[in-house]
Parts: structure tokens; C-alpha cells; sequence
């Protein structure tokens, strides 16, 4: 070495400082681990609570693959919609007005062939298993929505 302080052997690297540690967190961060802790908690508990109020529907559906015969179809519809509203509104209902019901709830109308089954074909031949109603059985129990005050502004007279 050389006593010259302007001497290039004497240069060495500069020392740089350890980087910075990402451990412990800032405050800032855990409120934001916990929003999002927070907000899937409450994102798993909405669809826990929708598997669970959707329960009847799964059982309705499994029921009509079930069912041997269109009286048992017609019977699990019943049961369907009771569950779904005010049991004194739809216990009443039958033939035309059942129909309208279903159409109204059900977010399309009653096939023909269905409305005929449904009204007046199972006391005639019910030991049948009609597969358009296993079809409309199964949309129905699917896409139903229903409101929970019974309107009976929904039931109006068939058109024929």
C-alpha cells in the first residue's frame, strides 16, 4: 500500500446494510390479514347458510328421480312448495290455480302436457312416469323462487 489516500489500492466496496426484514409486520398489515380473515369467514358462512336452506330442494330432487309414477312426482311438488311458502296459501291450491302457481314461482310456464298431468291426468292413469314431468319436476324444485308472504295475487285463472 501505498501512503497516498488517493491511491486506487486503497478503494474497497461500500458496505451496504442488511435488508430490511419483512418480519414483524406493520400494523397496516394485520388490519388488512384481518379484513380478509374476516371477509372469507363471512363469504364461507353465507354458503354454508345457502347449502343449508337449499337442503329440501336436494332431497325434492332425489325424491323425483326416485319416484315411480306421477302421483309421487305431483306429491313431492306439494311437498316442495310448502316448504318454499305459506303452507295455508299453497295447500289450497289445485287443478288450474296449482298450475298458475307453478308458473308464477317456477320463472317459466307449465308445458301443456304437464298442466294436464298435473291437474287432471294422475287420477286417471297415475301409475305412469311421465319424463316431461320428471323434467318440469326437477326445473321447478331447481329455479323455483318464492315469496314468503303467500300473495295470493299470483293465482289467476287459466286461459284455455
Amino acid at each position: 500500500m501505498t501512503p497516498d489516500p488517493a491511491s486506487l489500492e486503497n478503494l474497497r466496496d461500500i458496505a451496504e446494510p442488511p435488508p430490511v426484514s419483512w418480519w414483524p409486520l406493520a400494523l397496516g398489515w394485520w388490519f388488512v390479514i384481518a379484513f380478509l380473515a374476516f371477509g372469507c369467514i363471512v363469504i364461507l358462512y353465507r354458503l354454508w347458510c345457502r347449502w343449508q336452506a337449499n337442503a329440501y330442494r336436494r332431497a325434492a330432487i332425489a325424491e323425483v328421480q326416485r319416484a315411480s309414477s306421477d302421483v309421487e312426482i305431483v306429491g313431492v311438488l306439494k311437498r316442495t312448495a310448502l316448504c318454499a311458502d305459506n303452507r295455508t296459501h299453497v295447500g289450497s291450491l289445485s287443478g288450474e290455480n296449482w298450475c298458475d302457481w307453478l308458473s308464477a314461482t317456477g320463472r317459466a310456464p307449465v308445458p301443456n302436457e304437464v298442466a294436464d298431468r298435473i291437474s287432471v291426468g294422475v287420477y286417471r292413469d297415475g301409475s305412469a312416469r311421465t319424463p316431461a314431468l320428471v323434467e318440469f319436476a326437477t326445473r321447478w324444485i331447481r329455479q323455483h323462487q318464492v315469496s314468503r308472504q303467500g300473495d295470493a295475487s299470483i293465482v289467476k285463472t287459466r286461459e284455455r
